[in-house]
């Protein structure tokens, strides 16, 4: 017997070595009580607010742990609306969103029901790690246009426009940017709608970190174009929320209706106690985004300046999120070299940039949101791991 998978399997495996798989490794070295410093994933070093919490709990315990509408409860997805339409000048009602569990569960819906086999998918690199599987699991192919380094990480539109085909169905990006940090400007957004518009694309605009941006907004692609543009975010980020997975989806109504049968056949709404919870979350969220956002502020003024000067590298100051990149094409070493060898000598996990792209190989990434003590102790063992590097003369 020699039972087969399907070609699916193969569109969403990792290329190449597990690129998650140091991260693991120090998170396991963490609980077991060694002397390591996790910079590895975007996961802030701060609590879900207590009267989040707080709301959970007592739904749970009033039995809510039934079935809920698959596009999520109505005043959840009016308090969603009201969000997005305050953060992009987009006005959009609940009709217009759909509840998911976290952003990447809005890619995937996205990727799914906007192309197919035979159609090709936009990307700009460099992309969030899983955006090459999550768009090739709808049997599309992945076109990456680069955001080059050189150009600190921003849109080449003419670029972009060159690898349109007519096979293409769609453009992913991200603003801000994840690895970069990169905020697109209201040239680059008018010139992705103006694209999308020309060719009757789709645009797949993950605005996760959004909350993050000063004043907790970025120029806005929905805005825009409103029947062509897809919004994905959630808690995660802006409320410390990482793992209750309460994302969404905001589009146009007849998208909507299809992202509702899609999770009916696979999600099946999401929990009543986490709608619940965000929906105080979103309540507060004024409060709570200007927390993390200054948090996260203060962070990466802290890790830029400690980092600057230290031999062979060169840290990219992000204009928002949680993430920093660090050129360290002068140490000769490749980034997985420099990420492995940092582990061993020092006990600091950061993130190989090749990742997230051809754009970002040589650099790596260093999450921000923890405790200035820690970010402190992270930076000067960089630096010393880094001195060890400079050839003796």
């Amino acid at each position: 017997m020699n039972p087969r998978f399907s070609p699916f399997v193969g569109r969403v495996a990792h290329e190449g070595a597990d690129p998650w798989a140091l991260h693991w490794e120090a998170r396991q070295d963490h609980a077991a009580g060694k002397d390591v410093i996790v910079l590895s994933v975007g996961d802030p070093d701060l609590d879900t607010p207590g009267r989040v919490v707080d709301v959970a709990i007592r739904s749970l315990r009033s039995g809510d742990t039934h079935y809920t509408e698959t596009a999520g409860r109505p005043k959840l997805r009016a308090a969603i609306a009201a969000r997005h339409a305050w953060r992009s000048g987009q006005p959009v009602g609940p009709e217009n969103v759909i509840v998911l569990p976290g952003t990447q569960n809005g890619l995937f819906v996205a990727s799914l029901c906007l192309a197919g086999p035979g159609d090709e998918v936009i990307a700009l690199d460099p992309m969030y790690a899983t955006y090459p599987a999550t768009i090739r699991a709808s049997g599309a192919q992945l076109v990456a246009v680069p955001m080059p380094a050189a150009a600190k990480f921003h849109t080449d539109l003419e670029a972009l426009e060159a690898a349109v085909t007519p096979k293409t169905r769609a453009i992913f990006v991200a603003t801000p940017n994840n690895p970069s940090g990169v905020i697109l400007s209201d040239a680059e957004v008018e010139g992705l709608a103006a694209i999308a518009r020309r060719h009757d694309l789709w645009i797949v605009s993950d605005e996760v970190y959004a909350g993050l941006a000063d004043g907790g907004r970025v120029p806005s692609l929905g805005a825009r174009l409103p029947e062509q543009v897809l919004t994905v975010s959630s808690l995660s980020k802006t409320h410390a929320m990482t793992g209750w997975r309460a994302g969404w989806l905001v589009g146009p109504v007849s998208f909507i209706q299809h992202a509702d049968a899609m999770a009916q056949c696979m999600l099946y709404g999401l929990q009543g106690f986490i709608q619940e919870a965000a929906i105080e979350a979103l309540a507060m969220a004024d409060e709570a985004e200007a927390e993390v956002r200054e948090y996260c502020q203060k962070r990466r003024r802290l890790l830029f300046d400690a980092l600057s000067g230290v031999p062979l590298i060169r840290p990219c100051w992000p204009d928002a999120g949680m993430f920093m990149l660090l050129d360290v094409r002068d140490t000769r070493l490749t980034a997985d070299e420099f990420v492995h060898r940092l582990y061993k000598a020092e006990g600091v996990s950061l993130l190989d940039g090749a990742v997230f792209g051809r754009e970002t190989q040589g650099f790596v990434r260093a999450c921000f949101a923890a405790e200035e003590a820690t970010l402190r102790d992270a930076a000067a063992r960089i630096r010393r791991f880094c001195t060890s590097l400079v050839p003796i003369r």
